[in-house]
C-alpha cells in the first residue's frame, strides 16, 4: 500500500499528501486526498486520519473535527480492492490482515470519539467510504450523494461497521441494501439513518467556513441546521412495504421466492434502485427484477451477509459489529474463492462474468454462514 507522503516516478516532482490534516480556528480537518482515485483508501490513508484523531483527541484548542473529500465526485470510493485481489494471489495475507485491522481501528475510533466529528458524503461514498463518514456525530448529505455498501457485487461481505448501521436501518432495508448493495441518494441516506442533516452542495464552503469561525456555544449540530434543507421524499421509504414484507422471510431463497410472488407496486415518481446503479433512476425495478438480480450474485456472499446483518441487530456496538465483520471478512480471503473471482469480474476484466463457487443457492453447502461466522481469525483484531 502507498503511504501518505509519495512522490511521483518524476524526479522532484512531488505531490500532495495523501490525507490534509490541518487546523482552521476551532475546526481539526482531515480531508481524503486521492480525488483521481475517487479519495479510495489505502493503508497510509488510513493511518493518517487515525493519527489525527489521536493528535486531537485532547487538544483543548481542536473543539469539532471535519471529515471530506477532495474533488467534487465523492468523499470515498471504498478501499483499493485491486490491490487487496493482488495481495491474496500473491499470498502476502499478512498485508491484507494488517490493512482490515487498521482500517476498523479507524472506524471503531471514529465512532467513540470524544468530541463531535462532522463528515460531508458528498457524492460517491461506498463500502471503506461508509466506514469513515457513517459512524461520525454529524453526517452531512447533498443532493450529489450516492451511498452503498456495495461488497455482495464483488462476492464479499459489508464491514467497516457496515452491518450495524444496516441493522438499525427501519423495517428490512437493511437486509434489501446489503443484499442489493442497492444506492441511496441523500433523501434515502437520511431515511435509513446512513445521514443526519442535508445540505446543498453549493453551500458546503459556508457550512466549512462556519464550523471553523461561528462562535456558537450550542455546538456543531445546531450550525448545520443552519443550512439545512428538505429534500425530495425518499425512495425507499415508498418501498417499505414490499422490502419489509419479502426481506423479513428466514433465508435468502425465501426472500426470493417472495419478491417472486410479489405484485409489481404502482410506479412513483422514483423508486429505489436496488442494487442495479444509478442508471435506474427513473425506471422502478419490480420485485421480480430484484430476485433476479439476488439469483445473479454470489450465493456464498448473500447468505454470509443475511447472516452477519442479523447478528449485527442484536450486538450492542459498533466495535462489537466489526468484530463479527472481521472473522466473515478474513474467512473469504482465507478460505473462499469468489472475493478474487469477483474483483476480476467487475474491476479487472470487466467482463461482468463471474463464475462464482458455487454458482446456484441451490447448490450452496448449509453451513456456508455458519463456517464464516465462526471462523478464527490469525491474529486478533483487537489488542
Amino acid at each position: 500500500m502507498a503511504s501518505v507522503s509519495t512522490v511521483e516516478d518524476a524526479p522532484s516532482a512531488a505531490v500532495e499528501p495523501e490525507v490534509l490534516v490541518r487546523t482552521e480556528g476551532a475546526l481539526g480537518r482531515i480531508t481524503l486526498n486521492r480525488p483521481r482515485a475517487l479519495n479510495a483508501l489505502n493503508v497510509g490513508m488510513i493511518r493518517a486520519v487515525h493519527a489525527a484523531l489521536d493528535a486531537w483527541r485532547d487538544d483543548s484548542d481542536v473543539e469539532i473535527v471535519l471529515i471530506d473529500g477532495a474533488g467534487e465526485r465523492g468523499l470515498c470510493a471504498g478501499g483499493d480492492v485491486r490491490a487487496l485481489r493482488e495481495q491474496i494471489l500473491a499470498g502476502h495475507s499478512e498485508d491484507t490482515v494488517e490493512f482490515f485491522r487498521e482500517e476498523y481501528a479507524m472506524n471503531a475510533a471514529i465512532a467513540e470519539y470524544p468530541k463531535p466529528i462532522v463528515a460531508i458524503a458528498d457524492g460517491i461514498t461506498m463500502g471503506g467510504g461508509i466506514g469513515v463518514a457513517g459512524h461520525a456525530a454529524i453526517r452531512v448529505v447533498t443532493e450529489r450523494s450516492q451511498l452503498a455498501m456495495p461488497e455482495v457485487r464483488i462476492g464479499f461481505t459489508p464491514d467497516v461497521g457496515g452491518t450495524w448501521l444496516l441493522a438499525h436501518a427501519p423495517g428490512r432495508l437493511g437486509e434489501y441494501l446489503a443484499l442489493t448493495a442497492g444506492t441511496m441518494d441523500g433523501s434515502d441516506a437520511l431515511y435509513a439513518g446512513f445521514a443526519d442533516f442535508f445540505v446543498p452542495s453549493e453551500r458546503l464552503d459556508a457550512l466549512r467556513d462556519a464550523l471553523a469561525h461561528r462562535a456558537d456555544p450550542t455546538g456543531p449540530s445546531e450550525i448545520v441546521m443552519l443550512f439545512d434543507e428538505t429534500p425530495d421524499p425518499s425512495p425507499l421509504a415508498a418501498a417499505r412495504a414490499w422490502i419489509d414484507e419479502a426481506f423479513a422471510a428466514g433465508t435468502v431463497p425465501e426472500i426470493i421466492a417472495r419478491l417472486r410472488a410479489t405484485p409489481a407496486p404502482e410506479p412513483g415518481p422514483r423508486a429505489p434502485e436496488g442494487g442495479v446503479g444509478r442508471e435506474g433512476v427513473g425506471s422502478a425495478p419490480t420485485p421480480a427484477a430484484i430476485a433476479d438480480l439476488l439469483d445473479s450474485l454470489a450465493p456464498t456472499a448473500l447468505v454470509v451477509t443475511l447472516d452477519a446483518v442479523r447478528e449485527a441487530r442484536a450486538m450492542g456496538s459498533v466495535r462489537e459489529a466489526l468484530a463479527g465483520e472481521y472473522r466473515r471478512v478474513l474467512w473469504f480471503v482465507h478460505h473462499h474463492p469468489d472475493l478474487v473471482e469477483g474483483i476480476r469480474a467487475q474491476l479487472v476484466d470487466k467482463d461482468r462474468n463471474p463464475r462464482w463457487d458455487p454458482q446456484t443457492l441451490a447448490d450452496l453447502a448449509p453451513d456456508a454462514a455458519d463456517a464464516a461466522r465462526d471462523y478464527v481469525p490469525p491474529v486478533p483484531l483487537w489488542g
